[in-house]
């Protein structure tokens, strides 16, 4: 007679804790950077199709990394949540600290009970209307929740992005300093590459996803910018004329 396999709790959830970050880590990161006319969400993602960052409702906005039919499965239900809260309630109602929980009661449920926990990192934000009172919360793939402050950078090389906005960020950011800092942290992750310590990899706007939550909007808020836009906002600042 064969003996039953056995596997403690603890060492059942280190496993599952271990295959989701790996999982999560292999994916291209996601940055969000808090700025004067609202939250920037940036990610290089070259679909065109297979977005990364969405609008859930009028000031509120979604973000992940990971496995896509996994959180595409959560945007959805984050959309069917907010137009039902909406209808029944009133538009107000529905916030980023609502989905969040939403959402953190899901992924700690499927954590816990299913065999396969979902590979996933998310990021709800919602925009104020002054810019200290953006919300901005982050869920990892065991539904914990944190409530972030000015930026986040989740997936992918994560620590060395989040070592770049660290030292980068300031309240009070323009939109395209706000840019410019979340697409220069996306290409820190090769930074020291083939021996050139401090390099930065360069992406063209046209591999880059880039939306809004934009405070000075009414009604909604989300827009997207596309690849002209961003190459307007991503280009140098003129030098001041000197006299000669």
């Amino acid at each position: 007679m064969s003996m039953p396999f056995y596997v403690s709790p603890e060492q059942l959830m280190k496993d599952k804790a271990d295959y989701a970050r790996k999982g999560i880590a292999r994916g291209r990161a996601v940055v969000v950077v808090a700025h004067a006319a609202g939250i920037l969400f940036a990610s290089e993602n070259a679909s065109r199709a297979l977005h990364k960052v969405s609008e859930i409702y009028d000031r509120v906005a979604f973000a992940a990394v990971g496995k896509y039919n996994e959180f595409e499965n959560l945007r959805v239900a984050g959309v069917r949540y907010a137009d039902l809260r909406g209808y029944s309630y009133d538009r107000s109602d529905v916030t980023a600290r609502g989905l969040a929980n939403a959402y953190a009661q899901t992924l700690g449920a499927i954590f816990t009970t299913e065999s396969k926990p979902y590979e996933v990192e998310l990021v709800v934000a919602e925009v104020g209307q002054q810019e200290g009172s953006d919300q901005i919360y982050r869920l990892t793939y065991d539904g914990s929740v944190a409530d972030e402050h000015g930026w986040v950078a989740m997936g992918g090389s994560a620590e060395q992005i989040a070592a770049k906005l660290r030292d980068r960020w300031s309240p009070g950011l323009s939109t395209e300093e706000a840019l410019r800092l979340a697409v220069e942290a996306l290409g820190s992750d090769q930074a020291g590459e083939n021996g050139a310590p401090g390099r930065v990899r360069s992406i063209s706007p046209e591999n880059l996803e880039v939306a809004l939550l934009d405070r000075t909007r009414e009604g909604r808020t989300f827009r997207r910018l596309t690849a002209p836009v961003l190459s307007r906002m991503l280009a140098a600042p003129e030098a001041p004329a000197t006299e000669g």
